[in-house]
C-alpha cells in the first residue's frame, strides 16, 4: 500500500510557496546590514523578526491558496505555485487552518517584539497582517483591483526592512527605507511575473490584476520597468552615499535580468512563463544577498583598514 505522507508534505511544501519566500530573506539581510553598520545588530531579535516574517509570508501565500481556489481563479491555471485544493492533496479547510496557524505564530513573535521595542512596530504589524488577509481574500481584496504589486513592494521592502531594523535599533532611521527601494523593484517583478503568466486565467475569474487591466504589451513593459529598475536606484544610491559602493555586486545578477526580460516580453507558453517567474524570485534572493554581502564586505575592509 502506498504511503501517502510524501506527497501531503509535498503538497504543504507546494502551498506554502518557500521560492518566493526570498520576498523575506532579501530585506532582513539588508536590515541586518544596515544595523552592523549603525552598530545596532542584535542576533536575537533578528533571529525572531525573521522567524515572524517568513510566517507572515507563508500565512499570505496560503490565503492566497484558500481564496484563489474559492474564488475559481485557480480553475483555468495549467501552471503555478500551489494549487495543491485545486489538485486534491491538501482541502480548504486544511490550508485555512494552515494560514490561520501563521498567523497567530507570526503575531504572538511580534507582539513579544513590541514589548521590547516600540509602538511603531504594532502598526507596521498591524498594516502586514491586514495586507496577509485583504491580498486576495475579503469583500476587496488588493490581487483582484490590480493593487498586488502595491501592497508587495510596500510590506517586502520599506515596511519590512524597517521594521527589522526599527526592533534592533528601537528608533527610525531614513537608511533602511531607502536601502530598500532596489528590492521594492525586484519583489513586485516577482508578482507581476505571475500574474502575466496567469493573465488568461485571471481575466476568465474576473481577477482584475495590472496585467489583466492594460493588456500583455503594457504589462511586459511594465515588468521590463520593475526589473531594471532595482538597478537604476542601486547606482543612484550609492551615488548619493546612502549605500557602499561595495552594494554593487548585486550587479552581478544582471545577465540574469536581461535574460528574463528577454523571455517575459516574448513568450506566451504559461510552462515557461511559470519558469521564468520562479527564476525571478530567485534572482531577487541573490539580488539581495550579494548586495549584503557586498555592503558587509565594505564594512569589513573600513574596519581592517581604520
Amino acid at each position: 500500500m502506498t504511503n501517502p505522507r510524501p506527497s501531503r508534505i509535498a503538497a504543504w511544501y507546494r502551498a506554502i510557496r518557500p521560492r518566493t519566500l526570498t520576498a523575506t530573506y532579501a530585506p532582513l539581510g539588508l536590515a541586518a546590514a544596515v544595523a552592523l553598520e549603525h552598530g545596532v545588530f542584535d542576533a536575537v531579535r533578528f533571529a525572531l523578526s525573521l522567524v515572524a516574517a517568513l510566517l507572515l509570508q507563508i500565512a499570505s501565500n496560503l490565503v492566497n491558496e484558500y481564496a484563489d481556489y474559492r474564488r475559481g481563479a485557480d480553475t483555468l491555471k495549467v501552471a503555478g505555485q500551489g494549487m495543491a485544493i485545486k489538485n486534491s492533496i491538501l482541502t480548504p479547510r486544511e490550508v485555512f487552518i494552515g494560514a490561520v496557524a501563521s498567523i497567530v505564530l507570526g503575531s504572538l513573535i511580534g507582539l513579544y517584539l513590541l514589548t521590547v521595542t516600540g509602538p511603531l512596530l504594532l502598526w507596521i504589524g498591524l498594516f502586514g497582517v491586514i495586507v496577509v488577509i485583504t491580498y486576495t481574500a475579503g469583500p476587496f481584496p488588493l490581487a483582484y483591483h490590480g493593487l498586488g504589486e502595491i501592497a508587495v513592494a510596500l510590506c517586502f521592502g520599506p515596511l519590512m526592512v524597517l521594521g527589522a531594523y526599527y526592533v534592533m535599533a528601537v528608533r527610525v532611521d531614513i537608511a533602511p527605507i531607502l536601502a530598500s527601494i532596489p528590492l521594492m523593484f525586484t519583489v513586485a517583478a516577482i508578482l507581476h511575473a505571475n500574474n502575466i503568466r496567469d493573465i488568461d486565467a485571471d481575466r476568465a475569474a474576473n481577477k482584475r490584476t495590472l496585467a489583466v487591466r492594460f493588456g500583455l504589451r503594457m504589462a511586459r513593459r511594465e515588468y521590463v520597468f520593475l526589473m531594471y529598475g532595482g538597478y537604476v536606484v542601486l547606482v543612484a544610491l550609492v551615488l548619493f552615499g546612502v549605500m557602499p559602493i561595495g552594494a554593487l555586486l548585486g550587479f552581478i545578477t544582471l545577465p540574469e535580468a536581461r535574460r528574463l526580460v528577454k523571455i517575459v516580453t516574448t513568450e506566451t507558453d504559461p510552462q515557461r512563463l511559470h519558469m521564468a517567474q520562479g527564476r525571478t524570485a530567485r534572482l531577487h534572493g541573490q539580488f539581495g544577498l550579494l548586495m549584503v554581502i557586498g555592503w558587509l564586505g565594505w564594512l569589513l575592509a573600513v574596519a581592517l583598514i581604520g
